[in-house]
């Protein structure tokens, strides 16, 4: 009987190991953070750190670990979607499939090609379209320009510089009421894509491992922008942020 026991705590003992809990993060740890300024963050949740005890996304690619934090409250159905993919080992071993310096980098298709994937839903679903915005950081859905067709596959907006014209553009628009304050600053200290807005469904931001996405962003790339040696995302994870 004894024995027995011990066996039962050992198998317990490994699946606690091999993840059937939400693993926990320490925040202090980490030195890939990205420093969003003060004013930002007091200006729009979506540069704020993660709550302690939110749940967050983490890409672990062979270029280093890529921290997301998640807005499910204002992409429910995105979150959830991007969420079961990841606990079912959906995106493990797969590739960025389509990289573009100043611009992004794409993945979530399992079979790399940039035409596969789908949703936890069977089929493609809705844009969820918020005062989230594709600042540079900002984690997005791709789709096939089409409403309703989002499926698995998701980029990183890597672009650090939007042009001065459309800057002050923001800017005046800004000051007239008439263009979100936050929208025009972020882009201006931080670049990204603003031609996207409204089109693709912003659901994450990354808070640490900005660093990542830009490497990956510069490795060598060939046909149809997909890099040259594959870059990997070994393993997806949903951890607790503290």
């Amino acid at each position: 009987m004894k024995k027995i026991w011990i066996a039962i705590i050992c198998i317990l003992f490994v699946s606690n190991s091999l993840g059937c809990k939400t693993k926990d993060v320490n925040h202090k740890e980490d030195k890939n953070m990205v420093e969003y300024s003060e004013e930002l963050q007091a200006m729009g949740d979506q540069f704020q750190l993660p709550k302690e005890g939110e749940e967050i996304a983490v890409l672990h690619t062979n270029h280093g670990d890529i921290k997301i934090r998640l807005f499910e409250e204002l992409a429910p159905k995105t979150v959830k979607n991007f969420k079961d993919h990841i606990k079912e080992g959906y995106y493990d071993g797969i590739i960025f499939h389509r990289v573009i310096k100043d611009f992004m980098i794409q993945g979530g298709d399992p079979t790399g090609t940039g035409m596969g994937g789908e949703s936890i839903y069977g089929e493609g679903f809705e844009n969820e379209i918020s005062e989230l915005f594709h600042a540079r950081g900002a984690l997005s859905m791709a789709n096939t320009g089409q409403p309703n067709s989002n499926g698995s596959q998701f980029f990183i907006v890597q672009n650090s510089k939007v042009d001065d014209t459309v800057l002050t553009q923001m800017d005046d628009l800004a000051k007239d009421g008439k263009y979100p304050e936050v929208n025009a600053k972020a882009y201006r200290e931080l670049g990204g894509t603003f031609h996207l807005d409204g089109k693709h469904t912003v659901f994450g931001q990354v808070f640490s491992g900005m660093n990542v996405v830009d490497e990956i962003a510069n490795v060598e790339t060939g046909e149809m922008d997909k890099p040259v040696k594959d870059v990997i995302i070994e393993k997806a994870e949903i951890v607790v942020y503290k």
